[in-house]
């Protein structure tokens, strides 16, 4: 059995920046949370607020960052934990949290994802956790497998239509399982669960695509899936009993609003590099 490392990997690994970026001041981040978040309420879209939040944090991969801002959306002072709000408000907050974080997962991987969850773990209350759900509901079973497969094209027919046969086709061709694991991670993960709001942290279709949209607009270079997810949000509105939120979220100017969004997180969390912002500027 391997114990430790040998040196020379040891140092290997310490090489090429390894570990997540640390975030900006504490200070910073509660300037950008209570203007973003101010201006989500004066639209009432707070669930979306703090769904897009979530993943443009863990996508830029600062954990940290995702530690404090539960600790934004639930406390009066986040420095103070005795001005927590109720229970109940915090464990939904960290349900939504959670849930977003694990949708993530599609986007940008597992990793970031881990680290993500571990820092709400971290700064999330015992007697949060302790109600937070501790049961997986997505084990496929021969009983529901097909079920699950069956919501995954759904979904995927709802986001991608009228290309969606071409591009299950396209993406089939680049491996066989690969359109397979795709069609099941839809249907056991990033598809809304059967119950509703019934289930704890469950988010609708219109704030799956919002986790989508926030995820591949903070990730960059990846242009093609952003916009198709774009397009998906904008689908959001075709969906039966929308939510206000949810309509709006779906609209032309909530799905420009939730880009907006992103990029001013993501200017104080990740900065761009001086030329690229230069650019960005000139836009």
């Amino acid at each position: 059995m391997v114990k430790h490392l040998p040196p020379a990997i040891k140092q290997l690994l310490a090489l090429r920046n390894p570990n997540p970026h640390p975030g900006p001041p504490v200070s910073k981040l509660n300037e950008i949370f209570a203007t973003t978040l101010r201006d989500a309420k004066e639209r009432k879209a707070e669930r979306g607020w703090l769904t897009l939040t979530t993943c443009t944090l863990l996508t830029a991969n600062v954990p940290p960052s995702v530690g404090h801002l539960y600790r934004f959306a639930t406390r009066d002072d986040p420095s103070n934990p005795s001005s927590r709000r109720s229970l109940q408000e915090a464990v939904g907050k960290a349900a939504w949290m959670r849930e977003s974080a694990l949708k993530s997962c599609i986007f940008v991987g597992v990793p970031r994802t881990i680290l993500s969850l571990a820092a709400l773990v971290e700064a999330a209350e015992d007697d949060v956790n302790d109600k937070l759900r501790k049961k997986s509901i997505r084990i496929a079973t021969p009983e529901n497998v097909e079920e699950i497969k069956a919501r995954g094209r759904a979904l995927w027919a709802s986001i991608y239509e009228p290309h969606a046969e071409k591009l299950y086709n396209k993406l089939g061709s680049y491996h066989p399982d690969f359109i397979e694991f795709i069609i099941q991670a839809y249907g056991t993960v990033l598809a809304p669960l059967p119950g509703g709001d019934a289930e704890q942290g469950n988010l609708t279709r219109a704030l799956g695509s919002v986790v989508g949209t926030a995820c591949l607009r903070a990730e960059g270079r990846v242009g093609p899936q952003l916009t198709s997810h774009v397009f998906g949000l904008l689908k959001a509105r075709y969906e039966e009993g929308l939510s206000d939120e949810d309509r709006w979220l779906s609209s032309d100017e909530g799905t420009e609003w939730v880009i907006r969004t992103v990029d001013a997180i993501l200017d104080v969390v990740k900065p761009l590099p001086e030329d690229a912002s230069a650019a960005k500027a000139k836009m």
